[in-house]
């Protein structure tokens, strides 16, 4: 009966802007969809791609490698998140969750604690802070995931304390999680983690970031701590060329009780240019060093140390669809990849894609 009372009055101009308001929902709907075809010239019988790639990871067929829809909720001091998920994004990055969780991409709850302050606390299933890509293409410049970010979180389970200034210029979070890209704990790990993020926007062109993770991800027996460090600057150079630089470093302890760690890093650049509405071309540098094996184990003599480059075009067929092709070749010290079942230094492949977001 309200709402017919509502319609009414905005049918005779008589109605206020709250019941404008009440009258919209506080719900909000969404999806996205992204089909991939990958050719990886190793040829793995198998038909997956290295084991240290979890995205876009299937080779000589078609594939899912994200289906998601997500319902938000909004209204005063409330927020909340949910989205169930399918494609091989989820076979492969939530592998080692509970049948149950795997298909789970968000669940969360958020509420402000501060009348004068935008000041949230949100707690669940939430998107890392860690990074500048995400699981959604779309919203990344390059169609497959850097080696950075597919062996960092992208994903974390907790209770994180934002804030952002009123100028907008500074964001500031806090996060008491339960490790390292999990939902569940490590069984017999009673350890707690811990992440921060400080984002400051100096300009509407310029983004930089620092996140943080503090955390053992084995049991509490032969706890190592892990140390882990995410830097990066997102820069709008002109209206069509934009440029991200990152990288990251991360320590943990050798052994348990040692004062020695074993280091790994990754420096990567990613430059973007439009010149159309409808175009967008993008190349990637990135390097990935982890020579003892903690993200990345290859049993070889030099460990993980490998360069790699890509060169991305993308087609706006329409402003929620999008056609993607990427050539990307990597190159190893070590012979850590396959080619026609035998040890090889480098691995080169294409990839293209199709996403919508509704």
């Amino acid at each position: 009966m309200k709402k017919i009372i509502v319609t009414a009055l905005i049918a005779f101009g008589f109605t206020t802007v709250n019941a404008q308001e009440e009258s919209k929902s506080s719900f909000t709907f969404s999806g996205y969809v992204e089909t991939y075809y990958s050719y990886d010239f190793g040829n793995p019988d198998n038909h997956v791609r290295p084991g240290f790639i979890y995205s876009h990871n299937k080779h000589n067929e078609l594939n899912l490698n994200l289906g998601l829809v997500k319902v938000n909720y909004a209204k005063d001091n409330i927020r909340g998140n949910f989205a169930l998920m399918a494609g091989t994004y989820a076979e492969y990055n939530l592998a080692a969750e509970q049948d149950l969780l795997q298909n789970v991409y968000e669940a969360n709850i958020g509420v402000k604690i501060s009348a004068a302050h935008n000041l949230w606390v949100d707690a669940g299933i939430m998107p890392s802070h860690i990074g500048f890509e995400s699981a959604i293409g779309k919203d990344c410049m390059t169609l497959t995931r850097s080696i950075l970010a597919d062996n960092s979180p992208y994903y974390e389970t907790g209770v994180k304390i934002g804030y952002t200034s009123k100028s907008e210029k500074w964001y500031l979070a806090a996060m008491y999680l339960n490790g390292w890209q999990r939902i569940q704990k490590v069984e017999d790990n009673q350890t707690p983690a811990f992440g921060t993020q400080i984002t400051y926007k100096p300009t509407s062109k310029t983004t930089l970031n620092w996140s943080t993770y503090v955390g053992n991800e084995q049991p509490d027996n032969d706890r190592k701590w892990r140390y882990f460090n995410n830097f990066y600057g997102q820069f709008k150079v002109t209206e069509k060329t934009s440029v991200i630089a990152g990288f990251d470093i991360g320590s943990q302890q050798s052994a348990n009780k040692s004062d020695k760690y074993d280091i790994w890093f990754s420096p990567i650049l990613i430059a973007q240019y439009k010149p159309t509405a409808k175009i967008q071309l993008a190349a990637r540098g990135e390097y990935y060093q982890d020579k003892k094996g903690v993200i990345i184990a290859t049993g070889t003599p030099n460990g993980f140390k490998t360069y790699g480059f890509s060169a991305n075009f993308d087609y706006l067929v329409t402003e929620n669809l999008m056609f993607r092709v990427e050539a990307r070749n990597l190159n190893s010290k070590d012979a850590v990849f396959l080619k026609d079942n035998l040890p090889s230094n480098d691995n080169l492949f294409l990839t293209t894609s199709l996403a919508i977001s509704f």
